[in-house]
């Protein structure tokens, strides 16, 4: 290849240094390989000529050829314009510039022929284009030119300062024409082959200049999937290397910790999903490398036996086992329903939080660092320098995405080698997304509810239906079950809330009067020691009706509550309306979640509020979630970057994605290092991959 693509942008023929460091600023474009990695966001089909007598009111975008046959000012001050007159064999319209006219009147030919492109607009009983697009009829039947005319991304600055897509258009010809259209070859001619792939440069060529739709077609579906498939080989090698070079604890046996609770105080019998995940985590820990694991499963569904199972694995051979958790609410109540059941085995666990006492510390840090403690539960208080173990062997984190990585990587740090990990998440994380951002992980699934778990029935009502809805509660309550009420909570409309709030309890003590009822509420302006005491009372039964915002999203467990009652619901995502459902349903009762709403919902909301109605799957609901939602938002910020894709669409084409994964491992199965001839190109590709953060910058 002659041209080399890292040339400066600023070389290109057309380009020159204004534009170059406007091309800089606003699209990223530094080189030659940038500006070939700009992909059109959709394209325009220029086949079609138009008539002005054919030209129709539908805002469409048309081209037609004809002259120009005068031009005139019009309007005064910031409403001056400049309008010419084109004509063809059929009729007159105008063309109007708002801006550039003095550019735009210097270069006008009258009386030679133009095709002019752009929207239309009926005025006046005229047609008028505002900024057509204009080249000489010569010049266009000239032109590199496909019937499928590419639209760049562009930005408001690039089109005021002149750099339309036409101009863009015509420095992506001349960097074909440079190149000779001739670019390297990143994917070997095995994968070629058999996915009837077309070459890298024909597949460039033919989504800048498109020839038709099918080759349009083909080419984005090279340029998919090689963009999944170098994503997907990065990070299985970095799950490969991470097994090969970080050495784990080898936990060799099972024994009496874990037979004993196994045979003797499984409070239930585990369901298949969590025997095959427990064989899973087994196998890690057997294996000689560090387990790196993230566990999913719907809130209910298990997770916390799982957990204790895999601890108690470490216990046996000898090591100490942690659980960190994001809030304390939530990690005392793993600690609660922990220490029954170690007590039980006469193991030794301990809290620590940011409530711990100082006696407490420091009797917690003497026993981990002589290993009389077996097992701590604690939230990110565990990270502290002064928290040392005698040595941990498995480290547990319970909804990860809450800790930033730097506090991650501190547990790794308490050993000199360090401990097995143990993801564990309730937010359902659709495969799709799983696969492209947690690639580097093992992933572990409960897909299925302890036995005699009902489903939760889930209906939406509007707000005139409130008096039979708090009829059905009174009925419920009647029965001896507990109920939530809840209200939205965003901060940036907190005194609104707080009203909302106020107001829905008010009008639920006039309908539950005392003392035949007892309500409780917890919101977000209450003192920690507040909160604590009215979260007491309805877990022992005092309260029946519990009125909170979301802050009961986390963690608590009421097997006694069947009525979760969302008020508002068309304000809340959709994983955090699945996440409050799961807070009933916790019993043997049958329960029930009521989405309440008014009448006036966008279509997203619609979406969301069917969605719960008709699925309590939370992978299901997390697809049409990721859907509503896209990748980054799904994810937060911080994790969104891996996602910062060219051309494909994490959504839109997961069935390329989950292509290029299976592709990709098969590929490294039977050749790890990727050393063996046919993979001579993959393997300096991938090499190029690792020197440049951005993917594209070496695909070419």
């Amino acid at each position: 290849m002659n041209t080399n693509l890292q040339t400066p942008i600023d070389y290109l023929k057309g380009v020159g240094p204004n534009r170059a460091d406007l091309l800089r600023k606003e699209l990223g474009i530094h080189t030659y390989q940038d500006l070939i990695n700009l992909f059109p966001n959709r394209y325009i089909d220029r086949t079609q000529y138009y008539k002005i007598n054919q030209l129709q009111r539908n805002n469409a975008d048309v081209q037609v050829i004809g002259e120009i046959t005068n031009l005139k000012d019009v309007g005064e001050g910031r409403a001056k314009r400049l309008v010419a007159t084109f004509k063809d064999d059929t009729g007159v319209m105008e063309l109007v510039w708002f801006r550039g006219q003095k550019w735009i009147r210097e270069s006008i030919k009258l009386g030679k022929p133009y095709v002019i492109f752009g929207k239309i607009n009926w005025f006046n009983g005229v047609f008028n284009m505002p900024h057509p697009e204009m080249e000489f009829l010569e010049e266009h039947e000239k032109n590199l030119r496909s019937a499928m005319q590419p639209v760049y991304p562009s930005t408001e600055k690039l089109s005021n300062k002149g750099i339309t897509n036409r101009v863009i258009s015509k420095i992506m010809q001349e960097l074909f024409l440079e190149t000779k259209g001739n670019f390297s070859e990143s994917l070997s001619e095995n994968e070629i082959s058999e996915l009837k792939l077309i070459s890298k440069s024909e597949a460039l060529f033919n989504i800048h200049f498109p020839k038709n739709q099918e080759l349009l077609s083909r080419a984005q579906f090279r340029l998919k999937f090689e963009e999944f498939f170098f994503i997907q080989l990065q990070l299985i090698i970095k799950n490969l290397i991470h097994k090969s070079k970080i050495k784990g604890f080898n936990f060799e046996h099972v024994g009496n910790n874990f037979n004993t609770f196994f045979k003797e105080h499984l409070p239930f019998e585990l369901t298949n999903a969590q025997k095959r995940v427990l064989k899973e985590i087994r196998a890690d820990l057997g294996s000689n490398a560090q387990m790196n694991r993230l566990l999913q499963g719907d809130v209910g569904s298990g997770k916390t036996i799982v957990a204790l199972m895999s601890m108690l694995i470490a216990l046996d051979n000898g090591f100490q086992a942690c659980l960190m958790a994001p809030t304390e609410i939530l990690s005392v109540q793993h600690y609660n329903s922990l220490f029954e059941l170690c007590n039980k085995l006469n193991i030794s666990i301990k809290l620590l939080t940011g409530s711990s006492n100082t006696s407490e510390r420091k009797e917690i840090h003497k026993m981990l660092e002589n290993g009389e403690l077996q097992i701590l539960i604690g939230t990110h208080a565990l990270l502290e320098d002064k928290v040392k173990f005698k040595n941990l062997g498995l480290a547990i984190i319970d909804e990860q995405h809450r800790f930033g990585v730097a506090q991650r990587s501190k547990l790794w740090h308490k050993n000199d080698t360090p401990p097995h990990i143990l993801i564990m998440t309730a937010t359902p994380i659709p495969r799709t997304l799983a696969m492209s951002v947690y690639g580097d992980l093992d992933i572990s699934i409960i897909d299925e509810l302890p036995p005699g778990r009902k489903h939760i029935k889930t209906v939406h009502r509007y707000d005139k239906n409130r008096l039979k809805v708090f009829r059905f509660i009174k009925d419920e309550i009647t029965k001896g079950r507990q109920v939530y009420v809840v209200y939205p909570l965003i901060q940036e409309s907190e005194k609104m809330d707080y009203k909302d709030l106020m107001d829905g309890y008010e009008s639920i003590v006039r309908d539950f009067p005392m003392p035949q009822y007892q309500i409780s509420i917890v919101h977000g302006k209450m003192k920690a020691a507040d909160k604590d005491y009215e979260m007491q009372r309805f877990v022992k039964g005092e309260t029946q009706i519990m009125v909170a915002t979301t802050v009961i999203e986390v963690g608590v467990n009421v097997p006694n509550a069947s009525v979760m009652i969302i008020e508002s619901a068309e304000r809340f995502g959709l994983s955090q309306l699945h996440q409050l459902r799961g807070r009933v349903g916790r019993g043997a009762e049958q329960s029930y979640c009521i989405l309440m709403t008014g009448h006036k919902l966008s279509e997203d909301s619609k979406t969301r509020l069917q969605t719960m109605v008709s699925t309590n799957d939370g992978f299901e609901i997390a697809e049409v979630d990721l859907r509503l939602r896209g990748p980054g938002d799904l994810m937060g910020t911080q994790q969104s970057g891996v996602l910062n894709l060219k051309i494909a669409d994490v959504i839109k084409d997961k069935d390329i994605l989950q292509h290029a994964r299976h592709y990709a491992k098969s590929i490294l199965k039977s050749d790890p290092s990727l050393s063996l001839p046919e993979h001579k190109v993959l393997r300096y590709t991938y090499s190029q991959l690792t020197k440049y953060k951005n993917i594209w910058n070496y695909i070419s």
